[in-house]
């Protein structure tokens, strides 16, 4: 347990590796995600509206711009969410408060389960209307390889998402060594002495011991005889 905190973090002022915090599957997984997101977002941004002979810009997913709008929301949330919760984990083990930490573990892993099912959902929702559009709607396959970007980013975020809620529900469940935190540590505060101190300046308090004598020690004594003098 020697260098092992609370919810799996180093201790409180522990020195950070970069290397060794680079190599960890969490942070693996974090990048996977925002490396995902990013591609999702440019995607529908850059080509992800095509314009059909008029001034319009129609989104690629048959027509249906909610398509192109829920696919830009998930895919740009998520990538500030990485980019959030990647300086949370690097600061995560200076946070000294154990109630912090455990905040912020739970609001990881209400997020990243969240962040799964929508993504989950975006890849349902452009796959289904990606299947409805036709060669005709699309000249010159104009924003096809984007489409096809967007849906195949989707299914892998779900994977990696899915991967940082196992992740941070682990952590949780890890929970925290009661042994080298107190009630004090969990406010974020000092702890106290709970023995009286033995210094000079540590108190007044002393301890003093009654000794009783054995019940009918004097009672029960042999009576001296004194041999009278004649």
């Amino acid at each position: 347990m020697d260098g092992v905190g609370s919810f799996g973090a180093g201790r409180t002022g522990s020195t950070i590796d970069p290397i060794t915090f680079a190599k960890q599957p969490q942070t693996i997984l974090r990048v996977l995600s925002w490396i995902f997101s990013l591609v999702v977002f440019a995607s529908i941004v850059n080509e992800g509206y095509v314009n059909m002979g008029s001034e319009r810009l129609h989104c690629v997913f048959n027509k249906n711009g909610d398509a192109c709008n829920y696919g830009v929301f998930v895919g740009l949330v998520g990538l500030l969410a990485c980019s959030f919760f990647f300086l949370v984990d690097y600061k995560f083990s200076s946070i000294s408060s154990v109630k912090d930490r455990k905040k912020a573990v739970m609001l990881e892993i209400g997020f990243s389960g969240v962040w799964a099912f929508l993504y989950f959902v975006s890849f349902c929702f452009l796959a289904n209307q990606w299947s409805r559009t036709s060669a005709e709607e699309l000249p010159l396959n104009q924003g096809a390889d984007a489409a096809r970007a967007a849906i195949a980013f989707s299914f892998f975020s779900i994977l990696t998402w899915a991967g940082l809620t196992v992740r941070a529900v682990q952590k949780y469940l890890l929970g925290t060594d009661m042994t080298l935190f107190t009630t004090e540590h969990m406010d974020g505060g000092a702890p106290t002495q709970p023995y009286p101190s033995n210094s000079p300046g540590g108190g007044n308090t002393e301890t003093t011991e009654t000794y009783q004598s054995p019940p009918f020690t004097e009672n029960n004594a042999a009576p001296t005889y004194q041999v009278p003098i004649y």
